[in-house]
């Protein structure tokens, strides 16, 4: 057998980085440590079969060829299968599962679907919602799922609905409610308490629920104007609303940026605004940086991404855009990706794009939804507020 005992190994030809050819054996009773950096740091001209540390997830990632994904270690809490590393789209999957609720066409009026963040692929069925619901409001923990509110067909709901996220199946009454009916509302959480914001018919009502119980609706405080159609997302202190518009004769689009400290109670305070003006945009976030995509201003469907520091104040910085204009979807996330899901394009679509939060860029194609839809509630088990 050769041995070969070298401190330091060097291609002096390119960048310093030796190639190691054919069949390869490394073996020690110690450890092997790969390469690491932060997301931004990735190689700008990757190769497929690459394997680095993300310092910023935490976690071992590979390059598929297209895109960078996890290598996820099973985990049932976060609602994961059993497939380990290297998932399929028809598959489960194991890490952060994000559902999505409800919808504006009959056929997914009251569906749940899932997807697993970690995982590039399709939605999977989830179950069903008590009734059919349009643009309802979503909170979760890391183990409850909430959907509140929404459109009936015939009404405005102010039902409180729950479902268990690792796990399968219908929707059921949490026998509390919404202290307004409404839809057009969003929702973000910490890890105890889920807020709803604004609503049609046109609010300004803030409202808080504990996650974990089957209670009512607590009044909050108020935002600084009445509004319906925006978004929000959250980090485990700050809830931040954003978007929508005011009703009236003219209607009053909004680019104001507004948030609330989670664990305490009082009115929204100026946070910054937006680029623009969107009615319907998606927002997800992580622990310290909140996304806000796509939307409507009055004429014209949006492709921007922009987003904001969540412990800061200040106006929204320009992100990248997504993979087509979309308005009335929905965003979700882990900790490092972003989701977002279905919507208008116009026209009903099935689109699921990602994005890697920590960085800046376009969005990329994830999947697609089961059917093609909008006006959806969507919340996840690994999101920001978290």
């Amino acid at each position: 057998m050769s041995r070969l005992n070298v401190s330091n190994l060097y291609n002096e030809n390119e960048d310093g980085a030796p190639v190691v050819s054919g069949i390869s054996t490394f073996s020690s009773p110690n450890y092997f440590v790969p390469p690491s950096g932060s997301t931004a740091e990735r190689p700008q001209d990757p190769g497929e079969g690459m394997i680095r540390f993300n310092t910023d997830s935490g976690s071992l990632e590979y390059y598929r060829g297209t895109h960078w994904e996890n290598i996820i270690v099973n985990n049932n809490n976060l609602g994961g299968g059993l497939n380990g590393i290297g998932t399929t789209a028809s598959t489960q999957g194991t890490g952060t599962r994000a559902f999505i609720a409800g919808g504006l066409d009959p056929g997914t009026a009251t569906r749940i679907d899932y997807i697993t963040i970690d995982t590039f692929g399709m939605s999977q069925d989830f179950g069903d919602l008590t009734g059919p619901r349009q643009r309802a409001g979503a909170v979760a923990s890391r183990t409850r799922g909430i959907i509140a509110g929404g459109y009936t067909g015939s009404g405005f709901d102010n039902q409180i609905q729950k479902i268990t996220i690792a796990s399968t199946g219908d929707a059921t009454d949490t026998t509390g409610n919404l202290t307004q009916s409404k839809n057009r509302l969003h929702g973000c959480s910490n890890s105890t308490r889920g807020i709803f914001a604004w609503g049609n018919p046109s609010s300004d009502v803030i409202e808080y629920i504990t996650i974990s119980s089957d209670g009512n609706g607590v009044d909050f405080g108020d935002t600084s104007y009445a509004a319906e159609g925006g978004t929000s997302v959250a980090s485990p202190v700050r809830a931040v609303f954003a978007g929508g518009h005011t009703p009236g004769s003219p209607v009053t689009e909004r680019d104001g940026i507004q948030f609330v400290t989670i664990s305490s109670t009082g009115n929204g305070q100026d946070f910054g605004t937006l680029s623009s003006s969107p009615l319907q945009p998606a927002g997800l976030s992580n622990s310290t940086r909140g996304i806000f995509a796509g939307g409507y201003d009055s004429p014209t469907a949006l492709n921007t991404i922009e987003f904001v520091t969540i412990a800061t104040t200040g106006n929204t910085t320009d992100f990248g855009d997504l993979t087509g204009t979309r308005f009335d979807m929905t965003g979700s996330s882990n900790q490092t990706r972003g989701v977002i899901c279905g919507g208008s394009a116009p026209g009903l679509t099935g689109v699921i794009d990602s994005l890697e939060i920590a960085s800046t860029g376009n969005a990329v194609d994830f999947g697609d939804m089961q059917k093609a839809t909008m006006a959806n509630a969507t919340s996840s088990n690994g999101h920001g507020g978290l």
